[in-house]
């Protein structure tokens, strides 16, 4: 049982995202968005960290994030933290479905 350390970094990282949204921009919505989809991610993690086949979860939660962050790039153009969040997303969509193909 391999620990999904690339996962739980990614949940990290969203979690952080939403507080430094808050921080700097005093964004609520930020802040809620990096809790809720940082814990989906985590648990996400957590599961596929049991079983490396069981990849809802995160699978739900990078598509979500991917597909909002993505658009929220196209609108504005700037890459922090739109692109970055966007690109990671996309990342871990990928890597999940390589895991379930492996």
């Amino acid at each position: 049982m391999a620990v999904d350390w690339i996962g739980f970094s990614y949940a990290a990282a969203i979690a952080f995202g939403g507080f430094m949204g808050y921080k700097r921009k005093g964004s609520v919505m930020s802040m809620m968005a990096g809790l809720v989809f940082g814990g989906l991610s985590f648990y996400g993690a957590f599961n596929v960290s049991n079983d490396p086949k069981d990849i809802k979860v995160s699978l739900f939660a990078s598509g979500i994030l991917s597909l909002v962050m993505g658009l929220r790039y196209k609108k504005s153009g700037k890459l922090l933290p739109a692109g970055l969040m966007a690109g990671l997303s996309l990342f871990m969509v990928f890597r999940l479905l390589l895991l379930i193909m492996g």
